[in-house]
């Protein structure tokens, strides 16, 4: 089916850059004037106020958020012969990220429940050679930053945040990028905070790590023609950072707009709960910014995952799998050595899940589609009448 022709999209860009459409064409236009378009004044501002939003004290734009893992990484010293703890659940761009530093990921399982990284696991993979752990802050949710600084301190590792997915979202007090001593942010355009391309931050609490990486997105340059080491050009383009300007004042009321969004979920897929169909867990309450809103379709259920993205399909709902294969099992991994089985949560998972659509400014009616969607496909298997029904699930309340 046609993007254009969802009733239902999975994300609504359009939605949101139509009220700031003049703010954006403003930007830009400044730009234009200036003609500052590589490391202009808009780069320093937005990140300054980005790395202030995520409660550090330095940020650092370049070109992508794998090349903030990358070169995150080697700022902290990262390099040939270290191992990295990195959960099997994620997109392999934070594998990515490792192996271009020449260190070695090591793979471990994730918590059925939320997706994010099992560090009873984590624990059981640390050798003498572990130098750092990643946690994902998968889907909108913070890995708990109590649990994962107890972890660190026991095994005296480095704590690097993949943070492309939760711009802002909270846990037990911190943000997201200020557990550890680096995270790496992605602004592709479907994140909470997303530029017209691709773009992406590193910040941190450490100065000499935020100047290393100026250094190393510049070509290693310390000052113009003075090269001290062999760094790459990915540098946030002025463009790019201008836009993100514009809209980070909106990003907590947006984030406040999914979570609102999530909640109307839950209360409707409680009538799906008894037939398998049930959201992952969220353990963070309002800390939680749902980049992506994500269920899990149990294997007892009647209906297979094909079958009910099929049904939604065919009701102008667009759905997707984030992500239908682990990083052990993708081929371009294969020299890891991992094989089938090693990690069962996250195989399950990848079985399971199905992310359904969420955006600021999705409305209930639009939600109670998505609802009805998966419950008539249940009907439809079991010839009976659907389970759901809108009216009932605001009782449920």
């Amino acid at each position: 089916m046609n993007k254009k022709a969802f009733r239902v999209p999975f994300i609504d860009l359009k939605l949101q850059h139509q009220p700031l459409q003049s703010q954006l064409q403003q930007a830009m236009h400044n730009i234009l004037e200036q003609g500052d378009f590589v490391l202009g004044e808009a780069v320093s501002k937005f990140e300054a106020d980005f790395a202030k939003a995520s409660g550090v004290e330095y940020g650092v734009g370049v070109g992508s958020g794998t090349d903030a893992i990358v070169l995150g990484l080697q700022a902290c010293n990262i390099s040939t012969g270290d191992e990295v703890i990195v959960p099997a659940n994620t997109f392999i761009a934070t594998l990515i990220g490792v192996l271009r530093t020449g260190a070695r990921p090591v793979l471990v399982d994730c918590d059925s429940e939320t997706g994010l990284i099992d560090l009873e696991a984590a624990a059981a993979a640390v050798t003498t050679r572990t130098k750092a752990i990643i946690p994902v802050h998968l889907y909108g949710q913070m890995v708990s930053p109590q649990q994962l600084l107890d972890f660190a301190n026991t095994y005296n590792l480095l704590i690097f945040e993949d943070a492309a997915q939760a711009h802002l979202a909270q846990r037990e007090g911190y943000y997201a990028g200020s557990v550890g001593i680096a995270a790496a942010f992605s602004f592709y355009p479907s994140k909470n905070l997303g530029a017209l391309g691709d773009a992406g931050i590193v910040v941190t609490k450490d100065r000499n790590i935020a100047e290393r990486i100026r250094r190393l997105r510049n070509y290693g340059a310390e000052q113009k023609y003075l090269h001290v080491e062999s760094g790459t050009n990915s540098r946030l383009d002025t463009l790019q950072a201008a836009v993100l300007q514009q809209k980070l004042p909106y990003l907590q009321q947006w984030n406040r707009d999914r979570s609102q969004a999530a909640q109307m979920y839950d209360r409707h897929l409680k009538i799906l709960a008894s037939a398998g169909i049930a959201p992952l867990q969220n353990q963070s309450g309002m800390g939680h910014i749902y980049h992506l809103y994500v269920i899990k379709i149990e294997d007892y259920c009647s209906q297979r995952r094909p079958e009910i993205q099929e049904e939604l399909t065919l009701a102008g709902i667009q759905t997707g799998i984030h992500y239908p294969i682990p990083c052990h099992l993708q081929p371009v991994f294969s020299s890891l050595g991992y094989q089938k089985g090693d990690f069962p949560q996250a195989e399950k998972l990848a079985r399971q899940i199905l992310s359904l659509p969420i955006y600021p400014g999705i409305s209930h009616s639009q939600i109670q589609e998505v609802v009805a969607a998966m419950a008539s496909s249940l009907a439809k298997i079991q010839n009976s009448p659907s389970l759901y029904s809108p009216s009932l699930a605001t009782n449920l309340n």
